[in-house]
């Protein structure tokens, strides 16, 4: 007789669930794509152009670096689909032709992100390790851990999805600043045409397969030294 009240109360829980892995996420993506903008930033003012520097997005302050669509409505449709929570920070402005070497410089600028992305991911799992001992009482040590852990994943998707080499990702300005003659020429005309293969990849599901081989293979070696991933 109690089955409406107890799906009623199910339901609620889950709810609760929900909102609050989403607490617990938010802040650790929007840190991760801040990081990543950051590093683009420093490492052109480090080649001379100081564009970043004087939009005042060379900071980790969060405010200047929020996208309207990236940083706010998408991920208030994954909490509320239950979707785990993606996002992305508004682009730091680059000049290549303020830098000695334009073309190697940009793709230093472009695989900045991509590492500040996988150095976060090696510090969220040192931190991971170092709380896993448990000395901060169980339910405080549980919720970090899980705030941890999505830091890890996050972190590792984030670096692994902005290597595919599809315009505009930092993939594919790192071959833009490699490639020569006639390997550049052809690799340079997908460019107008990035953003649909982008969104193709997305909405028919491939994309998971150039993300999750590499995410996985990580994982395994993370696996390897103690961690526990958290189910993605």
């Amino acid at each position: 007789m109690c089955r409406p009240r107890c799906s009623l109360f199910r339901g609620a829980y889950n709810n609760i669930i929900m909102a609050m892995e989403w607490i617990l996420q938010a802040p650790v993506l929007f840190f991760s794509v801040i990081v990543h903008e950051f590093a683009h930033g420093f490492i052109a003012y480090e080649k001379g152009d100081d564009t970043a520097y004087l939009s005042g997005r060379l900071t980790l302050n969060p405010l200047p670096h929020i996208d309207f669509m990236g940083t706010v409505v998408m991920p208030v449709i994954c909490a509320v689909s239950g979707f785990p929570i993606i996002g992305w920070a508004k682009p730091v402005p680059v000049n290549p032709y303020r830098m000695a070497n334009p073309r190697r410089d940009m793709a230093l600028v472009a695989l900045s992100g991509p590492v500040s992305n996988l150095l976060l991911a090696m510090l969220s799992f040192a931190l991971w390790k170092i709380f896993a001992l448990n000395f901060l009482g169980a339910d405080l040590t549980l919720t970090l851990l899980k705030a941890l852990q999505f830091g890890v994943i996050i972190n590792l998707a984030l670096a692994f999805f902005n290597l595919i080499p599809v315009s505009p990702l930092d993939g594919s300005n790192i071959l833009l600043g490699w490639l020569s003659g006639r390997w550049l020429e052809n690799y340079e005309k997908h460019i107008p045409y990035g953003m649909y293969i982008i969104l193709a990849l997305v909405l028919t599901g491939l994309v998971k397969y150039l993300i999750l081989p590499p995410l996985l293979l990580a994982i395994a070696f993370l696996g390897g030294l103690g961690f526990v991933p958290m189910s993605f």
